[in-house]
């Protein structure tokens, strides 16, 4: 019985995900701390969910970190001792695993109201249809709510700049309705 159970799972081994099967770089276990496993369940809703997120725009974020770009107090100090290299294969790392379902309870009048300022706005001319990401724009579909929130007031009230302006710009035109109702929104997505 034992032999039949082990060649079962080593035929079954070829169908996990790649990134099930290789183990975090070990700079990555710090991240896990506050990101959640594989940096799919954040240990608080203000922080983001890293699972699938694009490589470069991680990458780019713990840059912005490390250079004073983006600040953060918690974030600062855990990216300013690493190299480029450490920092893209942590990068590559997240963005090679799936996130999991939202379990934030999603208001369907907020999130269709949402969905009207994001055509509105034109939100997928940048974070693309699905609202997936690409480069160094962010995924921001199936993000955490709070987080959500916490970036765009961010770039609205010009405490968060390093995208080259287009968020502050965009952020800047919400109203504060209008971003709670993104939120639902997006992280129904």
């Amino acid at each position: 019985m034992r032999a039949v159970l082990l060649v079962m799972i080593v035929a079954l081994l070829p169908a996990l995900p790649a990134a099930a099967q290789t183990a975090p770089p070990a700079k990555a276990a710090t991240c896990v701390a506050c990101h959640g496993p594989m940096g799919a369940q954040p240990i608080q809703g203000d922080y983001p969910v890293l699972a699938g997120q694009t490589s470069r725009y991680l990458y780019l974020q713990m840059k912005d970190f490390q250079e004073g770009r983006r600040e953060n107090p918690l974030m600062a100090p855990m990216v300013a001792g690493l190299s480029r290299d450490e920092m893209r294969e942590i990068a590559d790392y997240f963005a090679a695993q799936k996130p999991l379902p939202q379990t934030f309870a999603v208001d369907a009048a907020k999130a269709k109201l949402g969905k009207a300022k994001a055509d509105e706005t034109l939100c997928v001319m940048c974070h693309l249809g699905g609202f997936s990401g690409q480069n160094e724009v962010p995924k921001v579909a199936g993000q955490n709510h709070d987080y959500i929130v916490r970036q765009l007031s961010d770039f609205k009230a010009k405490k968060r700049t390093n995208d080259a302006g287009t968020m502050t710009s965009v952020a800047g035109t919400l109203s504060d309705a209008d971003i709670e109702n993104l939120a639902h929104y997006i992280t129904g997505l």
